[in-house]
This record gives C-alpha cells, structure tokens and sequence, in this order.
C-alpha cells in the first residue's frame, strides 16, 4: 500500500506587487520612529536577505476560501476523481476570510465548509475542517490525513494550503514586504498495488520559550488604533530557531524513510526566506557530513514571496507541471518536504513519487 498524491493544483493571484512598489511606503521602528534609511536602501537589503523581488496579492473581491476553491477544483480536475468520493477536506489556513480594508477574520463556517460548498460536494460523509498549525500548516495537514488513510478510516483526501498575508500586515513594518498570498492543494489516496508514497514524517512544537516569535501586534504607527493587530515576528529568534531546529527535524524525519541521503532528490522547503533556507539546508547535510548539492533545493519566492501554508504545495504543483526550469521530477524520487513556522512548529515528511 502507498498513500500518494494523484493530483495537484494551486492559484498565484494575477495581482503582482514588486519591491518598487513599497517606495512610498512610511517605514517604521517599533517606537514608532522613522528608520534612518532611505526606502531604496531598504529595499535592496530586504531583497540580499530574502530573495523576494515581487509578491503576489489576492484581488480585492477575493478571500482565502476563494483561493483555497480555486487550488481545489484545480487539484480534483487534475487527480481525475469524483470530488463525492473524498473522506476529508482539509484545509490549513491562519487567518480565515478577511475581507478587503476590514479588520475582522471570518471563520463561522470554516474555510473547509466554504470550500466543500463551493465544490458542490453533497456526500455528508466528507468531513471538512480546519488546521491552525502556523507556515507547517499543509505538512501538517498531509500527516494527518495519512495517518486517517493508514488507520482504514479513510481512502481519499483533499489537502488545501491557502492563505491572504496581504490582509494582516501592518505596512509600517518592514516585514510587511516579506508576505504574499496564495494556495495550493493535492488529493492524496490509498493506493495498494503502488510502492513510495508517504515514507515518513516527523512533526514538534517549541513552546516553552519559543511560542511568540510570531505573533499578532499593533501598528507601528502609534496614530492607529491600537485594538487592530498585524502579523508581527522576531526575526533574529526565528532565524537562529531556525537553523536549530529545523536541520535535525529534517534528519530524523529522512533517516526513518530507510532511504541514504544519496537517494534524496529534491527539498521542497517552506520559503519563509531565502537566506534562511539555504543556511538550513546546508545544515541538514552538514549533519551527514556531505556538500549541499546544487539544484537540490528549488525556490519560488523570488517571484512569490512567502504565502505561508501555500508555499510548499504550490511550488511543489509548479515543477510538476513543468513550470520551474532545471527542477523536475521522475517517478522513483525520493524528496522532503520540510516546513517551520508560528507556533513555533517544525515538521517534514519524506516521499517517493
């Protein structure tokens, strides 16, 4: 038996908003004082420690319900299955449907109810739900749905990553230029006479210190009002966090596949920051005392930026489809998904395609 993905999809919202775009924006520090920076140096250092040149926004009438439908019908089209037959919806998500210039998150019903409406699904049985696990979000909901295949109370599964940043950000800060939107979702299934698949997992999460180095804050801009709240983080925690934690998680994750370190592919990791990325892949193959191979990493926020739950699963529909030059996959591979974010959660899951 192998529980593997029979088809993918994503939406990359039309909406494309570059690093130029912020040059009006008002920057500022926490207590509310300008940098002493101009806009273009910002830009440019944003830019050498991220790698984000451009990011993609939801449009005005769109919420994550409707991004999550999209990356869904996408997804169920291309797995060529009745969406009737699904088990579960799962959808990971971190701030529900917020609506454009409002305030308030909207999850009465959940994302995953709006979305099994939206695909006109009538089989009562299908349950939907959704999954608060921070950035690790659709890693974690995959693990999840895998372990409901493997304990025979489930065959089919939708797995939705979705997300609106674009709505939670205060745009005095500068982190605000880091987040963008999207989503991205596969169907998985039980499928007995194939081999790979899921070959293992492996999830934690560091609370006792570590549990808000993302959290929600209010504006820079002390002339707001102070109830409204922004996505706000501690970069220099999350980054050595990071570099910490999430190598180790990968090991142990890979070394319980039984697969040699030789055999693996490709790291489909969260793209939280490009810096960052690397420094934790080079890390992971520290620990088997080996070189970083090249191509072993593909990246996609350069032109996406970081859309938390959606990055892996989009990116993982991108090469799929062909759409990421030097980035492929055959059948037989052997990758790792691999994802770190609010919580703070880390998690990953080794897979053969």
């Amino acid at each position: 038996m192998a529980v593997k993905i029979i088809g993918t999809g994503s939406y990359i919202p039309e909406v494309i908003v570059t690093n130029k775009e912020f040059a009006q924006h008002v920057f500022l520090q926490e207590n509310g004082n300008n940098i002493a920076m101009d806009n273009e140096t910002i830009a440019r250092k944003f830019k050498a420690i991220t790698g984000i040149d451009e990011r993609r926004y939801a449009a005005n009438d769109q919420n994550t319900s409707d991004l999550a439908f999209y990356a869904a019908e996408t997804a169920i089209a291309d797995s060529g299955i009745d969406p009737e037959t699904l088990d579960y919806i799962i959808v990971a998500h971190n701030f529900g449907d917020v609506q454009h210039k409002k305030i308030q998150s909207d999850t009465v019903p959940s994302i995953a109810a709006r979305v099994k409406h939206k695909l006109q699904i009538k089989n009562p049985r299908c349950v939907a739900y959704d999954l608060l696990f921070g950035c690790p979000g659709w890693v974690e909901g995959m693990i999840q749905a895998n372990a409901f295949i493997n304990a025979g109370i489930a065959k089919r599964c939708l797995i939705i990553g979705a997300e609106t940043l674009s709505r939670v950000v205060d745009m005095h800060d500068r982190d605000s230029m880091i987040y963008a939107d999207g989503s991205g979702a596969v169907v998985i299934d039980n499928l007995p006479d194939e081999k790979g698949g899921i070959l293992s997992h492996n999830s934690a999460s560091f609370t006792y210190e570590e549990a808000n180095f993302l959290f929600f804050g209010k504006s820079y801009n002390t002339d707001h009002c102070e109830s409204t709240r922004y996505i706000k983080m501690f970069g220099r925690k999350i980054y050595e966090f990071a570099l910490t934690n999430v190598p180790i998680a990968m090991k142990e994750c890979f070394d319980k596949s039984g697969h040699d370190i030789k055999d693996l592919k490709k790291i489909i990791i969260h793209q939280a920051n490009e810096k960052m990325d690397e420094a934790i892949v080079q890390r992971f193959y520290e620990l088997y005392n080996t070189t970083m191979p090249e191509l072993i990493m593909p990246m996609s926020i350069q032109f996406l930026g970081n859309s938390s739950v959606a990055t892996i699963p989009t990116l993982f529909d991108l090469i799929l489809k062909n759409q990421k030059e030097e980035h492929n996959f055959t059948k037989g591979d052997v990758i790792l998904f691999a994802s770190v974010g609010a919580g703070m959660n880390v998690n990953a899951i080794t897979y053969q395609i």
